[in-house]
């Protein structure tokens, strides 16, 4: 059997229910009015689902932020260097599948201080 690994994150918290040399499994609970960073990845290539909830997800789609809401049943691929980031309208579970890159985060902005010499 599987051990679910939970990472507290300042915007809620991961379930990692699957980790393998080839993909890795999560469940990201998104608390009503946070959000992830602004990121992109330079390897890691990901599909979200979003499971309950509703959020803003923002994408880059020739050169500028498109902002959608998603809401149980919508989903989206994520390929690598594609800036991206979710904003939880409300309390959110999204699903997340991904190759295993779990470090693979360029962060450009973030509310909770992440970015070094980020100024607000």
């Amino acid at each position: 059997m599987n051990k679910v690994r939970r990472v507290s994150k300042p915007w809620g918290y991961e379930l990692h229910w699957a980790t393998t040399d080839r993909y890795v499994g999560k469940i990201l609970h998104v608390e009503a009015g946070h959000a992830l960073s602004l990121q992109y990845h330079t390897v890691k290539d990901e599909t979200i689902y979003v499971y309950s909830g509703r959020l803003l997800y923002e994408i880059e789609q020739d050169g500028k932020l498109v902002k959608q809401e998603m809401g149980p049943g919508d989903s989206m691929r994520v390929t690598p260097l594609t800036v991206h980031r979710i904003t939880a309208i409300e309390d959110t579970d999204v699903l997340e599948a991904s190759t295993p890159e779990l470090d693979d985060v360029v962060r450009l902005k973030d509310r909770y201080g992440r970015v070094p010499n980020e100024s607000s």
